[in-house]
């Protein structure tokens, strides 16, 4: 049974060989996450530990899937915005490990942090993912809205560019 939890700038740091692990897995199979192939967990360190950091300033809420004592799944609110913004947040790198897919650890996930964000005060939460990817089917089965593309805005992980579609989401 999958554990969903907010986890601490501690539990962050703890968990950073684990969340490396999923990065370069998602990145070797093709997600469009700021990331080039080849990618190793080596090379996701860096980014983890600036992810712990921001945790530990309070930008950044991590949320981590847990099955059976390991990350296997993450996202991320940015949370802290302008003055003018304190009602959005920025949902940032939705990702599962390949071995742990299908289970429903997105949808867990995301509810997680759509619940989160409303409780700190967020009304509205927004989002990009690479156009035509996995991953931009699922936010409309979770109730998020299409806002528009952008062409050419990455590159995919093994090259080429591509698009980006937009989404947000009522949350509270």
């Amino acid at each position: 049974m999958p554990t969903i939890r907010l986890l601490s700038a501690a539990e962050a740091h703890a968990a950073i060989p684990d969340l490396c692990e999923v990065l370069a897995d998602c990145v070797n199979g093709g997600a469009s996450v700021g990331f080039m192939q080849p990618y190793t967990p080596g090379d996701a360190e860096p980014y983890w530990r600036s992810v712990a950091e921001a945790v530990a300033d309070g930008a950044t809420l991590l949320f981590g899937a847990e099955v059976d004592g390991k990350i296997v799944g993450t996202v991320q609110v940015g949370a802290a915005q302008m003055p003018n913004q304190p009602h959005r947040g920025d949902l940032k790198k939705l990702l599962v490990h390949r071995s742990a897919r299908g289970h429903g650890l997105a949808r867990l996930l995301m509810e997680m942090a759509e619940q989160e964000a409303a409780r700190r005060g967020k009304t509205i939460l927004v989002l990009d993912t690479a156009t035509g990817s996995d991953a931009e089917a699922i936010y409309p089965r979770l109730g998020w809205e299409r806002v528009g593309v952008i062409p050419d805005y990455a590159l995919w992980p093994e090259g080429g560019l591509c698009a980006t579609t937009f989404f947000y989401k009522r949350v509270a």
